[in-house]
């Protein structure tokens, strides 16, 4: 024991090392999970932004409003925004439920969300924008046609529920929710800054972005149908 002591070997001083590798082993493990929930969040973040097709959304926002001013385009930008989110929360959490009454299974939908979706990729990249807008500063415009069919059409609005209904696990679900709220602040932005875009771009510029955007719509369509395909059991 003497020998023990004074050596300096106390059983506190034993243990130290071991607490310390614990705690080196916690923080490890706690930096690969968040690692894991950011790029997570980032990419469902990535997938919803070009989903809304913010820039067709911008070209028929600054058509739509030739007449307003600066402060109306502002005030209809916050609106169109607001009622993305109201529409797309509620799609994004109760997928599983409208499944269910429906009887549908997720698989299914996949193929036919990614159908519609790999259809509105085309229009995007054919540069179809038909859409009949009456530019009339008294008309309200920001719930229909401007949030929806513009910005969630029928296309958005099976892969929002495809998405909403995969996440299973609540945490994942609750940064898939965060992920929309900063996709949809992203759109809102856009507006709120489209005439300032629309100077440096042109409608040049813009329509280049929507066929870019169209592009990568297409490459989500595919993967979300052969995924369906893939997993689909009758």
């Amino acid at each position: 024991m003497q020998n023990r002591l004074a050596s300096g070997d106390l059983p506190g001083e034993a243990q130290a090392p071991q607490r310390h590798g614990c705690l080196k082993t916690l923080r490890m493990e706690w930096l690969v999970a968040m690692e894991k929930d950011l790029g997570f969040l980032f990419s469902v973040w990535v997938k919803f932004f070009f989903l809304f097709t913010p820039f067709f959304a911008l070209s028929m926002f600054l058509t739509s409003t030739r007449g307003y001013t600066e402060p109306q385009r502002r005030r209809l930008a916050l609106q169109v925004s607001g009622a993305v989110i109201v529409v797309c929360i509620g799609l994004y959490f109760f997928g599983n439920l409208i499944f269910a009454l429906f009887g549908i299974t997720l698989n299914a939908f996949r193929v036919g969300a990614g159908a519609l979706l790999f259809l509105s990729a085309v229009r995007l990249v054919q540069g179809n924008k038909s859409m009949p807008i009456a530019p009339d500063p008294h008309e309200d415009i920001a719930v229909v046609p401007l949030a929806v069919p513009v910005v969630v059409g029928p296309a958005t609005v099976g892969t929002l529920l495809v998405m909403g209904a995969e996440i299973s696990d609540l945490a994942r679900r609750t940064l898939g929710c965060v992920a929309l709220v900063l996709a949809v602040a992203c759109l809102a932005v856009i507006l709120l800054l489209g005439s300032f875009i629309e100077r440096v771009l042109g409608a040049k510029g813009l329509d280049i972005l929507s066929k870019i955007t169209g592009l990568i719509l297409a490459a989500l369509a595919a993967q979300m149908i052969l995924t369906g395909v893939h997993y689909f059991r009758p």
